[in-house]
């Protein structure tokens, strides 16, 4: 007998309907074809073990079971509750009429409860987009595709509730959350707040710039600055996500298998911070079958990288067309794919190997050329993408014992969302531009318009700081975005000034 259940594979950040054929004949032998990895062919001795205990068994005939599209790769141990119940069917040990209106996955332990998948929110979308009546799968996995309305989906824990609710009609739990409503609550919850860091009232006032125009910045200091402490409060000054950025970002991680049990929809921007011994790969994606890497998982977020010249340098540079093109794309000989990355990179790092300036008073000193040597290990064109080098001071026992708390998160923020929403009125017919940061030489020079007294500024600056001719467009971005925090339509010389400041590393001789 013959009997069609369906599945789902992930691509990128898409997902594929797969049909599963399942056909039971005279014979003996068990046969998967349809292009299936390792742990799709060991999924025969799982299915096995998962029916005796639960006092089903796996037919001692000719079983056949092929995946279409059949030139498809398939991977993952998701299939498992897919094949089990189509052998089921096919062999008439349960009744299961509707079973193809529902997409079915799942990983099967060996007593028959489910393992978690990767992807279900992508295959949740493309299931109700194909018009599917259900979903069925891991109850670990159920709020993250319940995201999707107007599809039913069923967190299960093993297969007896599933094979209970084909074969005698007993009802599954259908999983039911309101998206937006669950979003929004959970919206503006704050875990590291900008009023913990005591001081650093200048550093402060840098990260808010770098919010508000989505400017890349590096941290310049010495050990027990504060570095990491600012960069992991920036997520909190950035503006909320929309519903279309968190749906964006929860694909990426439901893909990559990162949400975590019980979590629907991503309402935080994420932070990552991989360890500086991390590979290419890891950084960019890829792999034999392509996953998401650390730059695609920062998605809508914040990219820390600590320690920035202990990468290597192979690593960093990878990172350089995806800075600009705001995503990457993995090649394969037979497909392509393509991850989302527009994310906001904050790199920290220490003046010199010795972790201080060139300080007589240090506890451990370096000479200007071992501290010159120790900053070229970043190439040009890496730093020619960080828009902001701002250099980070121990705070003195007087700030740090002040019981006063700083400004707190919240109400940065609010002055960073009102300067995005100058730049989404100043780019509303630009597609590909959305904030200062993005702004490419014919933006520059439309909505970065200097007075006379503003360039000649600039001009004195760049003479006598010996600023690089790579400093100019970023100068005239990050002071785009001092105006617009401040609400000035025009870029005023206070705003050069202030912007002039935060390029340390392009000016020559400033760590004498």
């Amino acid at each position: 007998m013959l009997v069609k259940v369906y599945g789902s594979a992930v691509f990128g950040v898409e997902a594929t309907t797969i049909t599963v054929e399942v056909n039971i004949a005279s014979g003996i032998g068990y046969h998967l074809v349809g292009l299936p990895d390792n742990a799709v062919k060991e999924s025969s001795y799982r299915i096995a073990a998962a029916l005796q205990n639960n006092n089903y068994k796996l037919p001692g005939k000719k079983i056949i079971i092929n995946m279409a599209p059949a030139d498809l790769r398939k991977e993952g141990s998701a299939y498992d509750l897919t094949f089990a119940l189509g052998i089921l069917s096919a062999s008439k040990q349960i009744k299961a009429e509707d079973i193809s209106s529902y997409i079915i996955m799942g990983e099967l332990s060996l007593d028959g409860s489910l393992q978690p998948i990767k992807g279900a929110l992508p295959i949740a979308i493309q299931a109700r987009k194909e018009g599917f009546k259900g979903f069925i799968l891991p109850v670990q996995n159920a709020r993250e595709a319940a995201i999707v309305s107007g599809l039913e989906v069923y967190g299960v824990e093993n297969i007896t509730q599933v094979i209970d609710f084909f074969d005698k009609g007993k009802p599954l739990e259908r999983t039911e959350i309101n998206t937006r409503e669950t979003f929004y609550n959970n919206l503006n919850e704050i875990e590291h707040d900008f009023a913990d860091v005591k001081g650093q009232e200048s550093i402060k006032r840098c990260m808010e710039i770098a919010a508000a125009g989505g400017h890349n910045i590096i941290l310049i200091g010495p050990p027990g600055a504060g570095k990491n402490m600012l960069a992991k409060r920036l997520p909190t000054i950035l503006p909320p996500m929309t519903l279309q950025e968190a749906l964006e970002t929860t694909k990426i991680h439901s893909v990559a298998g990162r949400i975590k049990d019980n979590i629907g929809l991503m309402s935080q921007r994420p932070f990552r911070s991989p360890h500086h011994t991390i590979s290419d790969v890891a950084l960019v994606g890829g792999g034999a079958y392509p996953q998401p890497g650390e730059i695609s998982l920062s998605h809508n977020g914040v990219l820390f990288l600590d320690e920035l010249p202990e990468f290597k340098r192979g690593v960093l540079e990878v990172m350089r067309q995806p800075l600009e093109d705001r995503e990457v794309t993995i090649s394969r000989a037979k497909f392509t794919v393509t991850y989302p990355s527009s994310f906001m990179l904050v790199a920290s790092m220490n003046p010199s190997p010795g972790g201080y300036f060139n300080d007589p008073g240090a506890p451990v000193t370096s000479s200007a050329s071992e501290m010159n040597r120790y900053l070229s290990k970043i190439s040009g064109p890496l730093l020619d993408r960080i828009d902001i080098h701002i250099e980070v001071t121990p705070v003195p026992f007087e700030k740090l014992s002040e019981e006063r708390r700083g400004e707190s998160s919240v109400k940065i923020r609010e002055r960073v969302i009102r300067a995005r929403d100058l730049q989404s009125q100043r780019f509303k017919e630009l597609t590909h531009i959305h904030y200062n940061a993005q702004m490419g030489p014919r933006q520059i020079r439309e909505f970065c318009v200097l007075d006379d007294v503003s360039k000649t500024l600039l001009k004195t600056a760049m003479e006598r700081l010996s600023l690089s001719a790579r400093a100019y467009d970023r100068i005239l971005k990050v002071a785009r975005s001092i105006a617009d925090l401040q609400g000035s339509e025009l870029i005023r010389p206070d705003h050069i000034s202030e912007a002039i400041q935060y390029r340390s590393l392009d000016r020559e001789g400033w760590l004498a």
